[in-house]
């Protein structure tokens, strides 16, 4: 069952964009055109909302469907004929738009509320093959691949810590042999959270720098060509052929209102300038990454705005080679035409140490109404 805060999100965005007055009379009227809910979906909202639980969330949801009823890029003013709620319903595929509502079969919604992450694949999907090819990969241990040596000793300490390397119940010599029963044993063994013993924590730290340079290189690797960099750039953002929309609200509670363009929508404004990825280690592996992107509408609105009334002046200046221009100029029409997308990649095991395939969690830190791509609703 879905969790009752995404339920709250998800369908009170959807009920808000129907013109009623208020939120209780959509609860209290139940309308017929929001497709795919029971009755006991909103029962469980209606009893929250009286429990006076989730005020945050069904608030930010409201008003999010109202701006997006209300936006030029959204309905315009114009009620909705049918709102479908996808709920729990599992895509039959690989899906590439992270849609939680449907407008009239035509307006995809995501509803993203207190969460940064962009994407969470293998790390091979991401640093080998760069997003394009989804496949079911078996037995592999990424973390085997890019650091084996560290990797082992990690593991070496880990059994000298728990006492897990010797007696009549010891572990295998080998991190390669270990087996689902075995990465249990020595997940249970280890400190839940925090820090590991001091031997361990340095061979940890050793070993996560170690997945991390290797990541980062083998990331780079596949980005050789600037056509591939700025294709990696569209697939982090989630780019797609069709533009959709995002309606939520940051970690922090602000409220997320944004139409995702495509990669259309992008050429036509945006120049990618550099993509670049480097190792980091906090806590865990970590790959850090950023785009440099020039918006050319920046700069023309900037000269634009240096004389009003001088359109001939205007149009000199626009044309007029960079190296020309005075220094103070270029230098305030550079700040105005480059845009800098910042992110990371956290490379973790999915369950725990030890405990599961490792997964890469592919995080945005810029906020993304600043974000090139994504544009803000008016």
């Amino acid at each position: 069952m879905v969790a009752l805060r995404t339920e709250i999100t998800e369908i009170v965005t959807g009920l808000a964009m129907l013109g009623f007055r208020d939120l209780d009379e959509a609860l209290q009227v139940r309308p017929m055109s929001v497709l795919n809910l029971e009755t006991e979906h909103y029962e469980r909202l209606g009893a929250a909302r009286a429990a006076g639980s989730h005020v945050r969330e069904f608030e930010t949801s409201w008003e999010n469907g109202q701006v997006f009823a209300r936006a030029d890029d959204g309905l315009r003013g114009r009620p909705p004929w049918s709102v479908e709620w996808k709920g729990p319903h599992k895509p039959p595929g690989y899906e590439q738009v992270p849609a939680d509502l449907r407008i009239d079969h035509v307006y995809l919604v995501s509803c993203k509320y207190g969460s940064s992450i962009l994407h969470n694949v293998s790390p091979s999907h991401l640093f080998d093959r760069a997003l394009a090819e989804k496949r079911v990969e078996r037995g592999s241990d990424w973390f085997m691949t890019t650091a084996p040596g560290a990797y082992q000793e990690f593991y070496t300490s880990c059994l000298a810590d728990t006492g897990l390397d010797h007696g009549y119940h010891a572990m295998p010599t080998q991190v390669a042999e270990l087996t689902k029963r075995d990465r249990q044993r020595l997940k249970a063994a280890l400190p839940k959270r925090g820090r590991l013993p001091d031997k361990s924590q340095a061979m940890y730290e050793q070993f996560s720098m170690a997945v991390a340079k290797a990541s980062a290189d083998r990331w780079r690797s596949s980005l050789g060509t600037a056509r591939q960099r700025e294709a990696m750039l569209w697939r982090l953002l989630r780019l797609q052929a069709a533009p959709y929309f995002v309606l939520g609200a940051t970690t922090s509670g602000d409220p997320l209102r944004y139409r995702v363009g495509t990669p259309w929508d992008f050429r036509n404004r945006f120049d990618l300038k550099s993509f670049d990825a480097w190792p980091d280690s906090a806590g865990q592996p970590m790959v850090r990454w950023r785009a440099e992107v020039i918006d050319r509408n920046s700069m023309f609105a900037q000269v634009s705005s240096v004389e009003p009334i001088m359109t001939v002046a205007v149009s000199h200046e626009a044309a007029m080679p960079e190296a020309a221009m005075p220094e103070a100029r270029r230098t305030e029409l550079d700040r105005a035409q480059r845009k800098i997308i910042e992110g990371h990649v956290e490379i973790r095991w999915t369950h725990g140490r030890f405990s599961g395939a490792p997964e890469a969690k592919v995080h945005l830190d810029s906020h993304p109404h600043r974000v090139p791509g994504y544009f803000p609703l008016t």
